[in-house]
């Protein structure tokens, strides 16, 4: 299981809200990065899907108890949301349907 989650929404270092904050106190933020895929606009939040070929920029963060923390992230993202592996982290994935033209550059 891997012990790093990326990052690219509500859960960045910048926000404030409950989840964020028990990101911040269960992990350890190692940096920028960027994973291959592309966001999307989704309601008030983003989605992340692998295609069509992208890059996303967001923020790496090393999980100190990945099982505790990313169940906890798994009730906040939902159901309109899937935990897959890209590069070696846990990335949230969304499974709805999305419109081409909201897709962000």
């Amino acid at each position: 299981m891997p012990d790093a989650l990326f990052v690219y929404g509500s859960l960045r270092s910048e926000f404030d809200n409950l989840y964020a904050r028990r990101l911040r106190e269960g992990a350890e933020f190692v940096g920028q990065t960027t994973v291959p895929g592309s966001i999307f606009q989704v309601g008030r939040y983003l989605g992340y899907r692998r295609e069509p070929a992208g890059i996303v920029h967001g923020e790496l963060w090393r999980l100190r108890d990945p099982e505790t923390t990313l169940a906890a992230l798994d009730d906040y993202e939902g159901s309109d949301y899937t935990r897959i592996v890209v590069n070696g982290a846990w990335i949230y994935a969304y499974n709805g349907p999305v419109d081409p033209d909201t897709r962000i550059p």
